[in-house]
């Protein structure tokens, strides 16, 4: 989570900038990014989306369901932000 957005934590990894501007070109307009992260070579890319009027949540890379609106990533003892329905640490 790198370059900060509007919002108070809301922030775009470097790397993943122009991928989400692009992606938000061609998904439908009822679909909404919520939050995504890179992984940073430690956890798999997360992109969530919000759907159903903001009644539904999941992580479009993994089509894994996520039961919260808010608070989606957690930290790891080194620091790193993960989803814990969604992302186990890689090896």
């Amino acid at each position: 989570m790198c370059e900060k957005q509007k919002g108070l934590h809301n922030r775009i990894d470097k790397c993943m900038i122009n991928f989400i501007k692009n992606l938000e070109l061609i998904l439908p307009s009822n679909i909404k990014i919520k939050a995504c992260c890179c992984g940073h070579f430690r956890y798999p890319m997360t992109i969530v989306v919000e759907y159903d009027n903001g009644f539904k949540y999941f992580d479009l890379v993994s089509s894994r369901t996520i039961p919260r609106k808010r608070n989606f990533y957690v930290k790891d003892k080194k620091g790193y932000y993960f989803i814990s329905e969604v992302s186990k640490e890689k090896k």
